[in-house]
């Protein structure tokens, strides 16, 4: 620090100080405390580990770059190094790099004085810092971080490319190390190094670990607040999104998906109906399972099947919710099921685009994966833009699974009261339909991609009865969720009063 010149050794004494100075900007309370004990570590060369997870969108990559702009300019008259290694090149490595050469643009002390090399290697004088990916497939043995190793997204990144690739980069100096992130599952990096962080912590009252949540950074950014009251109630205050990433809540990486809590939440007030009634808005979903040869339309409830079924379901929507502000989006409620195993899809044809034209179905969300890409090609042969195809694959059935416990958590979707009177087969179908959610399993996937696993796994079977159990109408009400992030119920048209459900043909049902 003595060689530095002299106009720049008072600004290097603090980083807070730095900031404000060259950058203009004013570190908030929180990310104040992470940079002064991050630098004081490197500084005296005490090799802590520090872990730092933050909620989404509160700073933590600003103040990484900060960090490092000043300790490249504190150590620019000696020859040293860091690391920042991300979860992926693109988008989360070359993120950081723009934010840094963004900060480093506006340092009034050190913008013309820096270079880049390579693509991925910042240096000013003799300090260096170098970007890496920690993708499972990335090759970075080999690069040293003597000053500082950050590791951003830990939570993201696997455990066994940590200890392998990139810790041993402090090995040769004991470097300093920040693992950064946001709250996911318990068996991540991240979590494993925050409890041998806080074991430290308490053996010499050093502190390593800041763990905060959305209620610390509204303190300090009041539109923070407001920001994730929006996420709460399109989400709902208990959807593993909410929990995660914005209230620092660790999640279990596996287990039952539907909590006695949260199939209480689907409980509605409303009952179920055998036909549609005039003014009110109907959505269909279709979960397809495959055909038996010469299969006619025989019904509709076999709860004891060792085969999967074809499960529909139909929903009214209501769209006064879409006027709430907190959450504009439609809620929907389930008056309707029906289940066939085994039928031809052919039959299957006839009967949906009937049920299609008796309920005036606004959309229909069809399963078009495998066999029922078919069956969804005819069916948009009548039904047109109505029909809404989901192919299923590990990405969209986990995008999918968010979804529709988002509709849950925030009261979105409801089913309907048992029916008391009428055919016994709704109140049958609804029973069955408890029962799969109660067999639902999940497993939260590592990695960026934020994916998770979820169903009834095969062979499951029910512990009183001894019965196979399928998840058909579980996933069928799930594809309801397929309509928030489309476009599609942003043009749902209100209700028509008095109009003639059932004499409406497809043709009548075209936007």
């Amino acid at each position: 620090m003595a060689e530095l010149d002299p106009r720049l050794q008072i600004l290097a004494r603090d980083v807070v100080h730095f900031a404000s100075y060259t950058s203009g900007l004013q570190l908030r309370s929180y990310q104040v405390d992470v940079a002064r004990a991050v630098v004081r570590s490197v500084i005296e060369s005490l090799g802590l580990t520090f872990v730092v997870i933050l909620p989404r969108q509160s700073g933590k990559n600003e103040l990484q770059a900060q960090l490092q702009a000043y300790l490249l300019t504190l150590f620019s008259c000696q020859r040293s190094g860091m690391v920042q290694v991300s979860p992926t090149w693109k988008p989360q490595a070359a993120n950081a790099m723009s934010r840094l050469e963004a900060v480093l643009n506006a340092n009034v002390v050190i913008k013309d004085r820096w270079k880049k090399h390579h693509g991925h290697i910042y240096q000013v004088e003799g300090a260096r810092l170098t970007f890496l990916s920690g993708s499972p497939t990335s090759n970075i043995v080999g690069a040293t971080a003597d000053l500082l190793l950050s590791i951003d997204e830990a939570q993201d990144i696997q455990t066994d490319k940590f200890d392998k690739e990139i810790a041993p980069m402090a090995a040769s100096t004991h470097a300093t190390r920040v693992l950064w992130g946001t709250a996911w599952t318990a068996n991540t990096l991240l979590s494993r190094e925050e409890a041998a962080a806080l074991e430290s912590q308490q053996q010499d009252g050093i502190q390593r670990v800041w763990r905060l949540d959305c209620a610390d950074v509204a303190r300090e950014v009041p539109a923070y607040g407001r920001f994730v009251a929006e996420q709460v109630g399109r989400l709902g205050r208990n959807h593993p999104m909410v929990r995660t990433q914005y209230y620092s809540e660790d999640l279990d990486a596996e287990g039952g998906l539907f909590s006695p809590e949260r199939m209480a939440l689907l409980r509605g007030a409303h009952p179920p109906q055998l036909t549609a009634r005039p003014g009110q808005l109907y959505v269909m979903t279709l979960d397809l399972a495959g055909e038996d040869e010469g299969g006619g339309l025989g019904e509709i409830l076999r709860v004891t099947s060792a085969r999967d079924a074809t499960a529909l379901t139909i929903a009214q929507v209501d769209l006064t919710t879409m006027v709430n502000t907190d959450c504009p989006l439609p809620t929907y409620r389930i008056v309707h099921r029906r289940l066939w195993v085994g039928v031809k899809h052919s039959s299957l044809f006839i009967e949906i685009t009937r049920l299609a034209a008796d309920w005036s179905i606004r959309y229909l969300v069809c399963d078009a994966t495998g066999v029922g890409a078919g069956l969804t090609s005819f069916l948009i042969q009548v039904l047109g833009a109505r029909v809404i195809p989901f192919t299923f694959s590990s990405k969209t059935k986990s995008d999918l699974g968010w979804a529709f416990l988002a509709l849950i958590d925030s009261g979105r979707l409801q089913d309907h009261t048992p029916a008391a009177e009428g055919p016994d087969a709704l109140n049958e179908l609804q029973a069955l339909f408890f029962n799969q959610l109660a067999h639902c399993q999940y497993e939260i996937q590592t990695g960026p991609d934020k994916r998770i696993r979820w169903g009834v796994p095969d062979g499951t079977r029910n512990l009183a009865s001894g019965e196979l159990v399928h998840d058909d109408l579980v996933v069928s009400a799930a594809l309801l969720g397929a309509l928030d992030p489309a476009p599609a119920h942003r043009s749902l048209p209100p209700p028509r009063p008095n109009a003639s459900h059932s004499t409406l043909l497809p043709s009548q049902m075209d936007p």
